[in-house]
């Protein structure tokens, strides 16, 4: 691209986006050729899911929040669509960033390849391989129209090479390590989160649910919640879509007894809680690789991963949804051995932006 004034807008809308949008935020405003805005479109719009993000990681308040919140596929998605071009044509931007694999990354990418505008995705070339995941159509469609693909890992390239994907495809290394190098410590600073919780370092686990694949099955709930309730000192940052189901399928008294069900938290006190965490056990792909950065065994309750780097010498096992296998799973020593590091230098938001200035 060229060295003149490149206006580039910056789409966030689930908690992980936002973490991957605030360091490229801080590194574009360091050079004078580049006028970022960022767009919130609104799919988290509970402050403890997305406000106290912008709050903790210093991302300056969003020039534009499209307020499509919760919805169906197609409702969320042609939404977005919809108040997000009203945007392009009136800001007419040099490029448009996405991250991630939410509805909103596909649907803004969508829009501006169709206005002619390039795209840009960060954490490009990810495959589960299981098309039944609305995320992995998400990426397989943003990657194929994007005109920039900015990879994680090694793995990722293979990935889009297989699928005939070349030109301007970047092995960075993953934005959400360059977050957690620089946040970690500012979490072990100011986290009260196991003081208020009277917790131990390694004397709870921590566990998360919110993949509609599971939410969604009354069968797998009851499975993984009945397991859960058979361990002492989970804790467990409730999702909504979790709390939804958890109440229409009657379980949420009973997990409520028997398990620490608290709400939505922060980043900081997030990755505290994970470090300090005895296990992890998590259907979510983010929390996957933070545990590896963390150094805490996780296990994942799906068949498959889109972080497979964390699958070696056991530092992340996936586990079939069967109350005996996960309690199993669980209360096993698990002791991973020595970790490498599959995901670049912390330096990721500088190598994206040099690439663009180029």
């Amino acid at each position: 691209m060229t060295k003149q004034k490149i206006k580039i807008i910056c789409v966030a809308a689930a908690r992980p986006n936002f973490m991957k949008i605030a360091p490229l935020m801080e590194e574009f405003k360091k050079h004078k050729q580049f006028n970022p805005i960022l767009i919130h479109t609104g799919q988290h719009y509970d402050y403890n899911m997305s406000g106290s993000f912008f709050k903790e990681l210093k991302i300056s308040k969003p020039k534009y929040n499209l307020g499509i919140k919760a919805g169906l596929h197609g409702e969320q998605t042609g939404k977005t669509m919809i108040e997000f071009e009203k945007i392009c044509l009136k800001e007419k931007p040099n490029l448009v960033i996405v991250v991630g694999d939410v509805n909103a990354t596909v649907a803004c990418a969508l829009v501006a390849t169709k206005l002619q505008i390039k795209v840009a995705h960060v954490e490009a070339g990810l495959r589960s391989f299981d098309k039944n995941m609305p995320e992995e159509i998400n990426r397989i469609l943003t990657d194929h129209i994007s005109d920039y693909l900015f990879c994680p890992t090694k793995t990722a390239v293979i990935h889009l090479k297989k699928e005939g994907i070349f030109k301007n495809v970047y092995n960075v290394g993953d934005i959400m390590y360059d977050v957690f190098l620089k946040n970690i410590k500012m979490a072990e600073r100011k986290s009260k989160i196991l003081t208020i919780l009277s917790l131990q370092p390694k004397k709870y686990y921590l566990a998360t649910i919110h993949r509609a694949e599971n939410t969604n099955d009354r069968n797998k709930m009851k499975e993984i919640f009945n397991a859960f309730c058979e361990i002492k000192n989970i804790v467990l940052p409730c999702h909504p879509r979790a709390e939804k189901y958890l109440r229409e399928y009657k379980l949420l008294d009973k997990v409520n007894k028997k398990i620490n069900i608290i709400k939505p938290i922060g980043y900081l006190d997030m990755i505290w809680l994970l470090k300090n965490a005895k296990k992890v056990i998590t259907d979510s792909g983010g929390l996957q690789k933070e545990a590896y950065f963390t150094k805490t065994p996780c296990i994942t309750l799906r068949d498959q991963t889109e972080w497979p780097e964390t699958l070696n010498n056991e530092w992340n096992k996936l586990v079939k949804i069967e109350e005996k296998i996960i309690l199993k799973n669980i209360l096993s020593s698990q002791t991973p051995k020595i970790q490498k590091n599959y995901f670049g230098n912390g330096k990721t938001s500088k190598q994206i932006v040099k690439t663009l200035i180029l």
